[in-house]
């Protein structure tokens, strides 16, 4: 068997080596699939797709377009024909529409591709190491808040809430610009010859340019009330509980936002409650500077240490079954001598979310605001998934009804 191919490294590209028999199909600036839709620009990739920005010749508009690595049977297409048309119903505005589905033949297989609106980036590349004015960040939450429970008013578990699958929504449709006017507004694709180490020439089926994704979105300061406008996005890890079991040995939720029963109940079915544990964290991050809890420099094990030195001790059963317990905390849950314990929520609410917010200008809660906030963080973040309210409830919430609410009418107000 020869050896698989290796390319010089683009950085911002997708793994070039994946150009391969089962693998993703090539397209390039100007390809025209499915005889409608030319790529204009890409917006990302996936291990499971490339997402292109495509012109759509018969409608004269944007859209998003997966094209899926070949053979694949995406579990996000089931999702979004159950989602279905958008309507009134508060939230279905702020969730992906299929709006057009297909395959296209090339030298790496059969591909699956589907359409959906496009968006400017993600709220982590927005936000990331930058605050939101305090109203943009209530009124994300809220909308945040009224997608989910849109998406489980249709059945549907989401399965990996975090920032980067929340993306921004623009304001304005790009659908009245020509090809040439958005290239004019956002630029020209930002691409780059593909190139074999050894000197030899490309096979067929990898792309001769590589292409890195285009940004599009501002940076959380920037962000007005009328900006605050977003879609929860990717639902390939999603599931329909009344028809599918879902174990928590099988929950793929990046890790820090993951809910603690997917890895003490590994084997129990997961089920509404997983989303509300990983709302929480989202509404952290979209309101404060560091995250509530990390694995960027700590270990898995790590990390459920901040979770009990945070919210407090976990259920009995479930400390029993944590092999490497003795390494954070003696029998009695209490922390192992030498080791400093990580601040509890409240203060890590002052030292992660107010003290930064102070400091660079962008609006505080006032301690009755706080004091409902942290409330509703404390219900959302219950060990137990059964103790977690549902969205309806999280929606009623006194922080939701008083404060986050108020600021999400302002911006549709505004942007109507």
């Amino acid at each position: 068997m020869s050896a698989e191919p290796k390319y010089q490294w683009i950085d911002g590209a997708e793994h070039l080596p994946n150009y391969s028999p089962g693998g993703y199909h090539p397209v390039e600036i100007g390809t025209v699939l499915n005889g409608r839709y030319r790529v204009i620009d890409k917006l990302g990739y996936g291990g499971w797709s490339t997402v292109w920005l495509v012109h759509d010749a018969q409608q004269t508009r944007y859209l998003a377009l997966k094209v899926g690595i070949a053979e694949s049977l995406p579990r996000e297409i089931p999702i979004l024909r159950a989602l279905g048309a958008p309507g009134d119903v508060p939230g279905s505005d702020a969730v992906p529409h299929l709006l057009d589905e297909f395959t296209v033949e090339g030298p790496n297989g059969t591909h699956p591709c589907y359409a959906i609106a496009p968006a400017l980036t993600n709220l982590r590349d927005t936000s990331f190491s930058r605050l939101f004015r305090i109203d943009v960040a209530r009124a994300l939450c809220y909308e945040l808040t009224l997608a989910l429970a849109f998406v489980h008013s249709r059945g549907i578990v989401h399965g990996d809430i975090h920032l980067r699958n929340i993306l921004v929504r623009a304001r304005d449709s790009f659908d009245n610009l020509t090809v040439a006017q958005f290239r004019e507004k956002f630029g020209e694709p930002d691409v780059y010859p593909v190139t074999r180490i050894d000197g030899e020439d490309l096979p067929p089926n990898v792309p001769s340019t590589a292409v890195v994704a285009l940004e599009m979105g501002k940076k959380a300061q920037d962000f007005s009330i009328q900006d605050a406008r977003l879609m929860l996005s990717d639902f390939g890890e999603s599931f329909i509980p009344a028809s599918e079991v879902r174990l928590g040995k099988d929950c793929h939720t990046v890790f820090d936002s993951r809910p603690p029963e997917a890895y003490f109940e590994p084997d129990a079915p997961m089920s509404f409650p997983a989303d509300v544990w990983s709302l929480a964290i989202a509404i952290w991050d979209i309101i404060g500077m560091q995250p509530l809890f990390s694995s960027a420099f700590y270990s898995e094990d790590a990390v459920r240490c901040q979770i009990v030195d945070q919210l407090g001790p976990m259920p009995p059963e479930w400390f029993q079954k944590w092999p490497e317990r003795g390494h954070f905390f003696d029998e009695q849950g209490q922390p192992i001598d030498g080791r400093r314990p990580w601040p509890g929520i409240e203060q890590a609410f002052e030292d992660c979310v107010q003290s930064f917010r102070r400091q660079d200008g962008m609006g505080v809660f006032c301690d009755e605001e706080s004091a409902a906030l942290l409330n509703l963080l404390r219900r959302m973040l219950a060990y137990k998934p059964e103790q977690r309210p549902t969205l309806q409830q999280i929606i009623t919430s006194q922080w939701m009804s008083v404060w986050a609410r108020k600021d999400y009418e302002q911006s549709r107000r505004l942007d109507s």
